[in-house]
């Protein structure tokens, strides 16, 4: 088994409005893919989110008397407090620089996924939200592809995030199409014969992870990924299924 990670080179930076499947779609040729049942695209959240029109202009944002609280208790700027409320359930810790929320889309991260970086030519005064969607954009950009290639493929939207347990940011997954989310091996054998009784893995997490270490963090200009040699078989998958019941949940 083979699992091979190819950035595509050439990809544009992004604007608003701007077609990503087919700009994927002609990334391809110059790294010689020619797609494949079962290939799958990785997509950085930030090239979605620009696609999608998801800047925020700091200078418009009025912060309401909860986002002063906020930004005192975090020392951050009450405009972009103002945003990560907006983008939040609920606010889970705060501490200088940081706030830990439950975002939107039902994941827990720091500061609601609001990014400065790499939002190109916007200036100090622009910031980047995450997808409104991923799950939709992930199923849209699938379908314009396996209608331009003709092949049965999985789509992916990667984000970098903390972890409770451990440090440093990893690619996480928050919105595919195509592809499980999980993959239940409860009642499979290992070497021994013993049957697994617990094991669920995150496959695509554990593929996002991956994907991210080819993407970089910087200024590496590779926000799309192609894999081929998925271990598992594609099927429909979506991010809830990889999210952790808040009944389950140690950590909060």
């Amino acid at each position: 088994m083979t699992l091979t990670l190819t950035p595509l080179l050439n990809i544009p930076l992004i604007r608003p409005s701007d077609d990503l499947a087919d700009i994927i779609f002609t990334a391809l040729q110059p790294s010689d893919i020619e797609l494949q049942d079962g290939d799958i695209l990785i997509l950085a959240s930030k090239i979605v989110s620009k696609a999608e029109g998801r800047l925020a202009n700091l200078a418009k944002v009025t912060p309401s008397k909860e986002a002063s609280e906020l930004a005192t208790r975090s020392a951050k700027d009450p405009r972009e407090c103002e945003l990560v409320l907006s983008e939040s359930h609920e606010i889970l810790r705060v501490r200088t620089g940081t706030i830990i929320v439950e975002h939107r889309l039902g994941f827990v991260c720091a500061n609601a996924g609001i990014d400065h970086s790499n939002v190109a030519g916007e200036g100090k005064e622009w910031v980047l939200l995450l997808p409104k969607d991923p799950d939709r954009s992930a199923a849209a950009i699938r379908q314009q592809l396996e209608a331009a290639s003709g092949k049965r493929l999985g789509v992916m939207i990667v984000d970098s995030h903390g972890r409770a347990w451990r440090l440093g940011v990893v690619g996480m997954c928050i919105g595919l199409s195509g592809l499980p989310g999980l993959v239940d091996e409860r009642g499979w054998k290992d070497l021994f014969g013993y049957t697994l009784q617990i094991t669920v893995v995150g496959a695509a997490d554990e593929l996002a992870a991956a994907a991210s270490l080819v993407m970089g963090q910087a200024a590496e200009g590779t926000p799309v990924v192609h894999v081929r040699g998925f271990p598992y078989p594609l099927g429909e998958g979506s991010l809830k299924e990889l999210l952790r019941p808040r009944k389950q949940d140690l950590f909060r």
